[in-house]
């Protein structure tokens, strides 16, 4: 109990409880802003992998696209005369 005071005793004796839950209350709150910052940045980190991937396959088919392009726009005979000197015979 706190000491008399002008003040009434009932609102006097709930504020050292009242600071005990506060503290008390802080590590497990602290824990769970880590946990929800940590599960935030993993799903950033897949979310950027994911992005990644589309944008290497997206630069795949781009290249693929422009060889595809080329050997159908080579000269037949050509090719053939290539290819011929390739293997030798």
């Amino acid at each position: 109990m706190a000491f008399p005071t002008a003040i009434d005793t009932q609102i006097t004796d709930s504020v050292p409880p009242t600071n005990t839950e506060v503290l008390g209350d802080t590590p497990g709150a602290a824990v769970g802003h880590l946990y929800a910052a940590t599960a935030r940045a993993l799903s950033y980190a897949a979310d950027n992998a994911a992005e990644a991937q589309q944008q290497d396959n997206a630069a795949a088919d781009a290249a693929t696209t422009a060889a595809v392009s080329t050997l159908l726009t080579l000269d037949a005979d050509a090719t053939g005369v290539a290819t011929k000197e390739v293997f030798g015979s």
